[in-house]
């Protein structure tokens, strides 16, 4: 069969990522079917369709029924839009019912309002001539209509009308049935569904699925979107194999020799590295240490921050010897405060794709992975948009490192939010331990996809030297639980202001 997108050109909507999940706009001349729940967006995504038509030298018409004239233009005007070039109809049902020509006794008045609004709708089409045309809603034309059978009928014979006219109509309808009206779902030629969920705390989140887009190819599933001023900007659910592998023999250096023996020699372009610990181990410290390393060898970074504020990151990397500053300042390394309250998980990846594709960056930092989470409305759809978000990054040679805190700080009852150790080619360790009336750190590579690793446990330190390794804690039993027992010499530990014996 053929595949009619191939044949029709695309009407492109405007809608930033919109026309990226339609791969390249609805197709001309079709009937297209608008639905979701009243505030959700549907008039701004039909107002932007409308200027985009405008800008391509297409005339455009808005038919309302539900909303008046003036606040279709006090929508517009909170965004900024200018609305000339596109005709705006607004027809009052109950006002053409009380029309002379209305006044027959020889039908119901649900008869003689259906009618006259069609008849306007229609001779207002005529006269414009327009190239997209936009029915707001369907709603109150099935309210007219009295039963479904009448509406059906109703929509069939716009649809032809329309179909003669070569024209591009969004018909937009309130999601009152769940789900959505499957018949009249049968009747438009490509569907889109807008929905709006509210979290206990927080902005609310929207996301957009095309139901369907008949014979065409469209990217499926649940995409993010956020209303902001200037109209809406959609963030196209990722799809890693859509992308070129790169492929890259080079590794990041952490700059402590005992650091890159414990993972190998460093971390390799194309892989993800997860850093795990409790709170104040050094989990943060050794990732802006790697990106550093990066940094020096001109290679672009950029961190997502959940919980740490800019100016503690900037002040505690520097407190290591690890000025990330002057980078920042020229680009090198990018970084980014977000808020979980506010954020759309789809809009993280987004700005990951843009640093991407467009700044050239080869190392991408999440910290923290609990952050991220929060923004999620279920935790399994963290684990699936985590899998698809690596395998695109190490389908782009990116180094990744994913910082996660674990629960609890000493003994078994630790434990992470939610474990993504499988997903990560790499897992870094970090422990506290008690030893000689002191708190210390260990560090330890669990795992590591590709390659050796070393399998010893060694002393952490960060200090202003930066992070670095001691020799393997071979004198210590039960390490892993926190509360392990001594049974070497203590001049065997890492000692203040001395470097760790090879």
């Amino acid at each position: 069969m053929k595949d009619i997108g191939k044949i029709l050109p695309r009407a492109a909507t405007g809608i930033t990522g919109i026309d990226e999940v339609l791969k390249g706009g609805l197709p001309v001349n079709r009937l297209y079917l608008l639905q979701g729940q009243p505030g959700v967006g549907k008039t701004t995504f039909s107002v932007q369709f409308l200027i985009e038509g405008v800008r391509q030298g297409e005339k455009g018409m808005y038919i309302t029924l539900s909303e008046t004239e003036e606040e279709i233009r006090s929508v517009a005007a909170s965004h900024g839009w200018n609305l000339d070039g596109i005709s705006l109809q607004e027809l009052s049902a109950q006002r053409a019912a009380l029309e002379p020509s209305s006044q027959n006794t020889l039908f119901y008045p649900s008869e003689v309002e259906l009618g006259e609004t069609m008849r306007r709708v229609l001779d207002d089409i005529d006269r414009v001539g327009p190239k997209r045309i936009v029915f707001d809603s369907l709603s109150d034309l099935r309210m007219l209509s009295q039963s479904p059978l009448r509406f059906r009928r109703q929509i069939l014979a716009l649809k032809q009308y329309l179909a003669s006219r070569d024209a591009t109509v969004i018909l937009v309808e309130d999601m009152s049935i769940e789900g959505g009206d499957l018949q009249l779902q049968s009747l438009a030629h490509g569907v889109i569904t807008l929905e709006q969920h509210s979290p206990v705390y927080g902005a609310d989140r929207r996301r957009l699925r095309v139901v369907k887009l008949r014979g065409s190819s469209f990217i499926a599933g649940y995409h993010d979107f956020r209303i902001e001023t200037g109209g809406m900007k959609v963030f196209p659910r990722l799809t890693a194999t859509d992308y070129p592998r790169l492929q890259s023999e080079e590794q990041i250096s952490s700059d402590s020799p005992q650091i890159d023996e414990l993972i190998g020699g460093g971390l390799a372009f194309g892989t993800s590295t997860l850093i795990l610990g409790p709170a104040g181990t050094g989990k943060s410290a050794l990732a802006s240490t790697y990106a550093y390393a990066a940094a020096r060898k001109g290679h672009k970074s950029i961190f997502f921050l959940f919980e740490e504020g800019l100016g503690t990151f900037f002040t505690r990397a520097r407190s290591l010897g690890a000025d990330l500053l002057p980078f920042a300042e020229d680009g090198t390394i990018s970084v980014r405060h977000l808020d979980p309250a506010e954020l759309a998980p789809g809009e993280l990846v987004e700005q990951v794709r843009e640093a991407v594709e467009n700044a050239g960056v080869r190392m991408v930092v999440i910290d923290s992975v609990g952050g991220y989470l929060t923004a999620m409305l279920e935790e399994n759809s963290l684990l699936s948009q985590m899998h698809e978000f690596l395998n695109y990054l190490r389908r782009r040679g990116v180094v990744v490192i994913l910082v996660m805190a674990q629960h609890g700080f000493l003994g078994p009852a630790m434990a992470a939010p939610v474990d993504v150790s499988y997903l990560a080619d790499n897992v870094i360790l970090l422990r506290y331990f008690e030893a000689g009336g002191h708190l210390l750190k260990a560090i330890s590579v669990v795992k590591k996809r590709a390659g050796w690793h070393e399998t010893s446990i060694r002393e952490y330190r960060v200090d202003a030297s930066g992070v670095r390794a001691g020799k393997p804690l071979s004198g210590f039993q039960g390490l892993m639980t926190g509360t392990p027992r001594f049974t070497g010499r203590e001049e065997a530990l890492l000692s203040e202001g001395h470097e760790p014996s090879q």
